[in-house]
């Protein structure tokens, strides 16, 4: 048997976080805004049957540090499957790793799905959402972005925690692209647990401040006020965005990465490709916005 799945990567341009350790983890989240993008990770599962249970996890693509987020998944999807199965997972992942796009919730997401599909099992779409998310706060690897790949879109993330108990409100986005480019990784789980007390009152006051507006000029506002305050940006990442200020483009930092972003109308696209191409040094990801969310492929 098997299932294929698909899950858009997902960039934050600024959050709040909401961590109680002695909460359940699928109430734990985080506020905040951002948007997922057409390239993701698609994961095929396999599945036969065996004398012991056990499994194998390849990957093609962007390779990441290590499984633990998959290793997860697996476990818990397989706590509730009676007999023995041998599993074969592969992540196809097109996005790179550590950046601020979200992969490990792309990779938890659709692996639910994938597992979901190949065992003919009857999991609801939030359940699945929610196995996710649960992987993404135990691992720490991440807090809001299941939530928001699971849905898809230009979102405001307005209550956090897992599918089914988070919700969002969504900004118009179809006519817009997201050009991206990315010079190093940061690490998600080291900020999480050094930084995280520092930022909380200002990720909210923004998360209140779009929904009023829903203006994307002032999302990028919103998100470079916050890496500013974080004290994320680099001197290279700091000339980009003056380069492309001056040439009228707004743009955002992704959390968290040394990656910037510019979410703009589809026709200035390739004049903002053509300033990026001028950094050799960094990966440039262009991108419609997915309006569709995590799905199954087959």
């Amino acid at each position: 048997m098997k299932g294929i799945a698909f899950s858009p990567a997902h960039i934050t341009g600024f959050f709040k976080a909401e961590l109680d350790q002695m909460a359940r983890p699928e109430v734990q989240g985080s506020l905040g805004a951002g948007f997922s993008i057409q390239q993701g990770v698609t994961t095929t599962v396999e599945i036969q049957d065996s004398e012991f249970s056990d499994h194998t996890i390849t990957i093609s693509g962007y390779r990441p540090d290590n499984t633990q987020v998959s290793e997860f998944v697996i476990s818990e999807f397989l706590k509730n499957i009676d007999g023995n199965y041998f599993l074969k997972v592969h992540h196809d992942i097109k996005v790179p790793v550590g950046y601020g796009l979200g992969c490990s919730a792309a990779v938890a997401l659709s692996l639910s799905y994938a597992l979901n599909s190949a065992f003919r099992t009857n999991y609801t779409k939030e359940q699945l959402g929610m196995m996710a998310h649960n992987a993404e706060v135990m691992c720490r690897t991440g807090l809001g972005d299941v939530l928001a790949s699971y849905h898809g879109g230009f979102e405001i993330r307005v209550k956090g925690g897992a599918p089914g108990i988070g919700q969002i409100k969504k900004i118009s986005s179809e006519s817009f692209s997201a050009v991206m480019i990315c010079f190093s990784p940061i690490s998600t789980k080291q900020f999480l647990k050094d930084r995280l007390a520092s930022i909380n009152g200002l990720g909210g006051k923004m998360v209140d401040k779009l929904v009023q507006s829903k203006d994307i000029d002032a999302f990028h506002d919103y998100s470079i006020e916050f890496a500013n305050y974080v004290d994320v940006i680099t001197p290279k990442m700091k000339i980009v965005i003056d380069d492309l200020k001056n040439h009228g483009i707004k743009c955002g930092v992704a959390l968290f990465g040394e990656t910037i972003f510019a979410v703009i109308p589809s026709h200035m696209e390739e004049r903002t490709v053509a300033i990026l191409e001028k950094y050799q040094d960094g990966i440039i990801i262009r991108s419609k916005i997915d309006q569709v969310g995590a799905r199954l492929l087959s």
